[in-house]
């Protein structure tokens, strides 16, 4: 039986008394605060270090072990259309919110008046409509090594597919290499272990820069949209995704105090990267194979990025709204079509998805770019709903896809959503394969 521990060395309260102690700092010492920045940095960069690494040893043992190959495109397939779908559900619920709450209504912005130096490198970054095409390619590296050089979670999941549909063919070589790579994984998983424990060190140092970089006053002016983004990411999680997971028979509420650990971490470095390996450890607990936790949950990293694409209709209409800029309904159908593509590829670091949202903006150019300076103060804290909601709606896609394979066991999910692991207890170590 695991040795409990004391409530003060459990990893998420720890985590969550980091957030309470670098809001204080930020707040009362905004210099001091904003000097941590390199912390919170630090932290995800270890985090990402190991991304690419565990997800090729996951995906590859999965596919190398498997005998039905069939299977693999068939998982591809149903993910898509599943992405495709609850995508959309999201970009719709930002454009209908905005329409029934007016975020952007009487703040009659005059876009000569705002500075617009401080956002010229996100203008020059921004993402064109240039088609499938290119983005096709993107997911094609330079070179096998340049995918974990770069760490695009899209080229090594496409290494890491190819390599274990070529080891499958191997015979008794190929069951070899598939222990052999189960085992570097044992050893990855330990390494994410030991970086985890620093979670509360990154959370206080990241959220010690947001609040004192960005001052808690300086919301106030946009608090009603912030406060409309929060509660459309809320009511999206309860009812569009509370549904799906109905339908895969459990509960949202339940799989959400599954992963709150991973939760206070996304909420403290506002990157949802920063837990993607012990997510996928904790959804193969939950039933799933390894084979479609390693497919279905990075790539909804590019694929699936719920909280992104309610921000992007959302904050599009605001804008709008603050400039008395009118759209038309077939205006707001290409932004809807526009960022059905943009919203692709964004990956779950910080900052991506103001980036993709001022590539929105070249579809309707009569809103003012320079009202994009409006919501710089304030993505920062706009991000952690972003990657939070993101979090969940992969974990929700990987069951349902599961479930949707006939690769799920209602009633053991149930089971261990209602029986998680005791926070107060020792990690075990549950990382590898089964």
């Amino acid at each position: 039986m695991a040795q409990r521990r004391p409530w003060y060395a459990i990893l998420y309260v720890q985590v969550l008394v980091a957030i309470v102690l670098g809001s204080l700092l930020g707040h009362f010492y905004p210099e001091a605060g904003t000097a941590l920045k390199p912390v919170g940095d630090a932290f995800v960069a270890l985090i990402k270090m190991m991304i690419a690494p565990v997800v090729f040893c996951i995906v590859v043992q999965g596919i190398g072990s498997m005998n039905d190959m069939k299977k693999i495109g068939r998982v591809g397939l149903k993910t898509l259309i599943y992405f495709e779908v609850v995508s959309t559900l999201a970009l719709m619920t930002g454009m209908l919110v905005a329409h029934v709450v007016q975020p952007g209504a009487g703040l009659n912005i005059d876009p000569g008046a705002i500075d617009t130096k401080a956002i010229a490198t996100y203008i020059s970054n921004r993402p064109v409509d240039g088609g499938f095409g290119p983005r096709l390619l993107m997911i094609v590296p330079d070179t096998f090594v340049g995918a974990f050089v770069h760490g695009d979670v899209l080229q090594v999941l496409l290494i890491a597919i190819l390599s274990g549909f070529a080891i499958s063919r191997l015979g008794e070589t190929g069951e070899r290499i598939t222990r052999a790579v189960g085992s570097a994984g044992k050893v990855f998983f330990g390494i994410i272990r030991i970086i985890v424990r620093a979670a509360p060190v990154g959370a206080f140092g990241a959220i010690a820069f947001t609040v004192g970089k960005y001052s808690i006053m300086s919301l106030s002016g946009l608090a009603k949209l912030i406060g409309t983004f929060y509660l459309t990411s809320v009511l999206f999680v309860l009812v569009i995704l509370g549904t799906v997971a109905w339908i895969s028979g459990f509960s949202i509420l339940r799989f959400v105090a599954y992963i709150k650990d991973e939760l206070l971490i996304v909420l403290g470095t506002s990157s949802s990267e920063t837990v993607l390996p012990d997510m996928m450890r904790k959804l193969e607990r939950l039933g799933p194979s390894r084979s479609i936790v390693g497919l279905v949950f990075p790539t909804g990293y590019s694929f699936n990025t719920d909280g992104t694409n309610i921000y992007l209709t959302l904050c599009v209409l605001f804008l709008a709204q603050a400039t008395n800029t009118h759209l038309t309904w077939g205006e707001e159908l290409r932004v809807l079509l526009f960022a059905m593509v943009a919203s692709k590829g964004a990956s779950g670091v910080t900052g991506t998805g103001f980036v993709t949202l001022a590539g929105t903006l070249t579809v309707v150019p009569q809103i003012p770019i320079q009202a994009l300076a409006l919501l710089l103060g304030i993505d920062k804290f706009m991000s952690e709903c972003r990657a939070l909601t993101n979090v969940v709606g992969n974990g929700v896609a990987t069951i349902a896809v599961s479930r949707w394979e006939g690769d799920l066991d209602k009633a053991t999910l149930r089971e261990r959503l209602a029986h998680p692991p005791s926070a107060g207890a020792a990690d075990d170590g549950e990382t590898a394969g089964r």
